[in-house]
């Protein structure tokens, strides 16, 4: 029996604080105009003081699992990609599945930036073909606000914390209900220095006697024209890339649900791929850069619009530190 992975239950959270690029130009040397116009960012919401990403999580888990119509009990795995994990260690998978009430099945993290929810989209479709899960909880979700330097006007406007989520699972292929075509994945750690986090001088591995109150909290570091043509260039041949490898074109694209980190990034993938605007789903204006959350919160707002439909395909890319791309191939099936 050939097995395929479909979606079958979708969630999203942003958390109730929001802050508008009015607030933040009044705290560095910004201004609305200024943040609109390269980035499309209007606001971002940012997670309550005691509110960690596995909150965030939990909660995209709690609606994407009513959404499939199962519990915590149906499931068989869970994996929560994410760059700001509630703590070193244990993993934020362990505490999701604790506060969802779940017991005995693996629960791990994915660190792959803002390729996170891409990347473990493309794990999990493997090992579910492989027979090895029936049903599993996929979330991304980010605290990005706890790692930003508020005084660094070129980071700070750009990021904001959530979570989506989304139930996998397994069904046989034979029933022509489509389901993950496939995934295409890179990295490059040659462009590791172009975007990054650390923390105070050093990190975990390379400081002497490192603990948080010596070396200092995380700051984001970026050199954003470099990021940009690296992305752009990247993001549109993995795109090509995981057509080509599954014999589909560019016209065949029902839907292109991309990371969210810029929306002059959206627009030049969609110009290379003559995706009309209308087949572009863009929520950045609203929650701005939410790292591995990203991907997951747009198709969780693209659901909620009612205009996903039985046999679409969806192509799912994103692009991180690293740095890392790639893409996925879904065609829906709900």
């Amino acid at each position: 029996m050939t097995l395929a992975t479909h979606i079958v239950g979708v969630g999203g959270y942003l958390p109730e604080r929001i802050v508008t690029n009015a607030e933040l130009a009044a705290r560095v040397d910004t201004s609305d105009q200024w943040i609109r116009e390269r980035t499309g960012i209007c606001q971002r919401h940012l997670a309550a003081e005691g509110e960690c990403t596995s909150d965030l999580a939990a909660a995209a888990a709690r609606k994407a699992l009513k959404m499939a119509g199962i519990s915590i009990e149906d499931i068989d795995a869970l994996v929560v990609a994410t760059t700001t994990p509630d703590l070193i260690f244990p993993s934020t998978a362990a505490s999701v599945q604790s506060k969802l009430g779940g017991v005995g099945f693996p629960a791990w993290d994915i660190q792959a930036v803002c390729a996170g929810f891409v990347f473990g989209l493309a794990q999990l479709d493997a090992m579910m073909r492989a027979g090895m899960f029936k049903r599993v909880l996929l979330i991304g979700a980010e605290t990005m606000s706890r790692i930003l330097n508020w005084n660094d006007r070129s980071t700070c406007v750009l990021f904001g914390d959530g979570a989506g989520a989304v139930v996998l699972e397994s069904r046989n292929r034979a029933d022509g209900s489509g389901g993950v075509i496939g995934s295409v994945l890179h990295s490059d750690g040659a462009h590791r220095d172009l975007l990054k986090a650390h923390y105070g001088d050093g990190a975990p591995s390379n400081t002497p006697d490192f603990h948080t109150d010596a070396a200092g909290v995380a700051a984001i570091e970026m050199r954003g024209n470099e990021v940009f043509r690296i992305a752009v260039k990247s993001l549109s041949g993995v795109v090509g890339e995981v057509l080509a490898a599954n014999g589909l074109t560019e016209s065949e694209v029902d839907w292109l649900v991309p990371h969210q980190a810029n929306l002059r990034i959206i627009n030049a993938i969609s110009k290379r791929l003559s995706l009309p605007a209308e087949r572009v789903v863009i929520t950045v204006g609203f929650h701005a850069n939410t790292s591995a959350a990203s991907v997951p919160l747009a198709l969780s707002h693209l659901q909620e619009t009612g205009k996903l439909e039985r046999g679409q395909l969806l192509l799912l890319e994103s692009f991180g530190a690293g740095f890392v791309w790639g893409a996925n191939l879904v065609r829906w099936s709900l």
